[in-house]
Parts: C-alpha cells; structure tokens; sequence
C-alpha cells in the first residue's frame, strides 16, 4: 500500500517528537515512525532517565512546536553554571568558578526536564495535530529516491512517498546508511551513569560539574523529590570503572558518588534506577542528501558536556523548518537542503571538536595536567569580556 505527505521523520526520540511536533504545528503534513514506542513513565522497563537541559533558544522553536506550555510547569531553571575543580590530592572542591546567567541575559541559560516526560508531552500534542500521524512499532526499512520524492518503505511493507525524508533516528542511522552519507567517530573508552539523586543541601537552580579525572560528574536541577532537594546526575568514567559503580548495592554506591561529588550538595541518596549510556564523538560527512536531512544524533553525537547534545539538534530542526517555510513549493529540493548543510555544518564541526577537546580535559588522570586545566579555568574565569563571549556562544547566541 502507498501513501503520501509532505514529510517523514524517522525516529520517535525526543528529537523526532520535537521536528514532528514544530513542522505539523507549521501546517505541513507530517508521518513520524519509530520501530519502538516511547517509554512515557518513569518506573517503567526501558524508560530513559536521563533529562534534557533545553538552553535560551531551544524555548521559543518549543514555543512555536506548541510544546513549551506543556513543558515548562515541569522544568527547573538553570541560572547558574557552576565549575568545580576537585583535582587535588584528595576529591574536594579546590577552585569553584560560576558562570551567572545574569551576566548575558534577563533569562536562565535554560530549563532542565527528564527524558521520559519529554516524550509523554510531546507525544501528548502530536494527538492534538490533524495533520501529524505517529506510528510507534514500524520503522524505516528501504529508501528510494528521485528527483521529485523519496519512496520509503516501511517495516510493515507500506510505502510512503514524500519531498522530505528527515533521519533522526539516532547515531546508528539507518537512513543515514542508505543514503550513502559517511560518518567519522571517535572513542574515548568512557561509559557514562545516569540516575537521579536527592541531597541535603539545596541546589538552588545550580548546574555544578564536578572536574577530577575520568570525566565530569555532573548534577543538574530537577523539581523537588517527596519534599527533598533533587537533581539528575551524569557521571562519566573509563568504561570498566562505569561498569564496577553500575553494580554496587545501594548504600555503597551512595557513598562512592557522595565522595566523588566532592559533597558540594551534601550527602547523595540513589532516586532512581541507574542506566549506561555509551560515549562517543560522532559526525557525519554531510548532513543532507538527495530529498533527506539529517538532524540530531543522525548527524552528530558528543558527550554529554555544556548542554549542546540536544540544544544543536533543535538549531537544525529550526533551521531546516526555516527553510521548508519559504520554499513550500518544494521542500525537499536539491538546492534546500544544500542551504540547510551549509548553515549548520560548519557549527556543528566546530561545537563537535570544542566539546570533543573539553572531555578530553576533563578526562586527565596525571596531577600534572589536572592542575594546568584548573589554571586554565581560572585564567578564563578572570577575563570577563572571554569568560561573557564563551557563555554566548554556549548558548547559541551572537
């Protein structure tokens, strides 16, 4: 059986949800497939426990998604971006330098929210769009393209035709993979631990990263738990390191995490169940093809490092919806979608390899390097006009 519409997205992450959501609000037709359905709970099996922190500019494509009001009764702000450095002899803070929101903006740098009310939401508002099918349990299975359209088959055996296939399903893209577009990727050997804790003392709308060795151990605000301070934590280590903490009991891993916070929130209590996630530098060679767009981890992963995973993949959903909106006669031409490579490759380089050099720093085990990389924070630290432009930049603003 064949249908068509304007656009398919492949891939019902949160990424997929919000490019569904943004161009079905815009008035185009929209199929979004996914072969697994979301995982809308949190205490169910499979649910993603990580959370997202969406920076300034992420609010208004949300806003215009019709996504953000559903949203923002759930988010905690993020004002402060806290640096510590706990490289010394033993893991207490030794350097701790905040990077205030104040400083650039009236506004937080942005609205942290967990992963598995993100898709419950967006999911939520897809329902609300007449002109948006989401499919969970079919995928994408074979692609044919030609000069007026992609023919997309699917899983289930339909076919569908559309100017615009979008792959955003995920670093190991298979659409990626059948439109012939190359990926580079980069291993660190590092695993990263995400979960949710609650502490004793508040955080009040502080994202601190915790710099020692390894990786950063990162918390980041979430709303209250049962009347306690909570935040989510991603905790980055050399893989085998990852795998002995994944499995401590309880009490035992409360205390390795409690020590490896340096206790800038006090005490740390296990809220949630913990889950592994792979890290990885990743970049695709281009980010568009003949009638496809990449966007989000389809095009370019990093390590969970600065907020920019996610914050990158809704500049590209912004960008290739600013173009299908002014060339609606086709938006899915030759000529479109070479713009849209164009305007967001050479960002996501950039912000690929920035981030790509943070973890590598973040990373160093010698004394001898730890301390150059707290000297080096504090130098940047100190000269306001850099320390300013760096946070602009982090946000995606000019």
């Amino acid at each position: 059986m064949r249908h068509s519409t304007e656009i398919l997205i492949s891939g019902g992450g949160i990424a997929g949800l919000t490019a569904a959501a943004a161009f079905g609000a815009a008035g185009f037709s929209v199929v979004c497939v996914d072969p697994t359905a979301p995982v809308t709970d949190a205490d169910a099996d499979g649910a993603d426990l990580r959370t997202t922190a969406f920076l300034q500019p992420a609010a208004a494509t949300l806003a215009a998604a019709g996504l953000w009001e559903r949203l923002a009764p759930f988010a905690a702000p993020l004002q402060i971006m806290r640096i510590v450095d706990a490289g010394g002899a033993t893991p207490e803070p030794r350097l701790v330098k905040d990077f205030d929101a104040s400083e650039i903006s009236d506004q937080p740098f942005g609205w942290n929210l967990p992963n598995w009310l993100l898709r419950r939401e967006m999911v939520a508002r897809l329902a609300d769009l007449p002109n948006v099918i989401f499919r969970p349990g079919v995928g994408f299975a074979r692609l044919l393209t030609r000069e007026t359209e992609a023919l997309v088959t699917l899983t289930d055996g339909t076919t569908i035709s559309c100017q615009l296939l979008i792959a955003a399903d995920g670093r190991a893209s298979p659409v990626r993979e059948a439109a012939g577009i190359g990926v580079r990727t980069m291993r660190y050997g590092q695993k990263a631990l995400a979960f949710a804790v609650t502490h004793a003392i508040p955080h009040h709308n502080v994202s601190t990263e915790v710099h020692r060795s390894g990786g950063p151990f990162t918390l980041v605000p979430l709303p209250d738990r049962a009347g306690h301070p909570a935040s989510a934590v991603v905790w980055m280590d050399k893989g085998p390191e990852i795998a002995r903490l994944a499995a401590l009991p309880d009490a035992a891993f409360n205390e390795e995490m409690t020590q490896r916070s340096a206790q800038v929130l006090g005490p740390l209590t296990l809220a949630s169940r913990r889950t592994v996630w792979p890290i990885i530098s990743q970049m695709a060679d281009r980010m568009s093809g003949t009638r496809t767009a990449l966007v989000a981890e389809a095009a370019h992963v990093m390590p969970p490092i600065g907020a920019q995973g996610l914050n990158m993949s809704l500049a590209d959903i912004a960008t290739l919806l600013d173009l299908a909106s002014e060339h609606r006669h086709d938006i899915g031409a030759a000529a479109v979608l070479d713009t849209y490579h164009r305007k967001r490759h050479l960002d996501v380089q950039a912000r690929v390899v920035g981030i790509d050099l943070l973890n590598r720093a973040s990373m160093a085990g010698s004394p001898a390097l730890r301390d150059l990389r707290a000297k080096a924070l504090e130098a940047l630290y100190f000269a306001t006009p850099l320390r300013k432009t760096l946070m602009r930049t982090g946000l995606g603003l000019r």
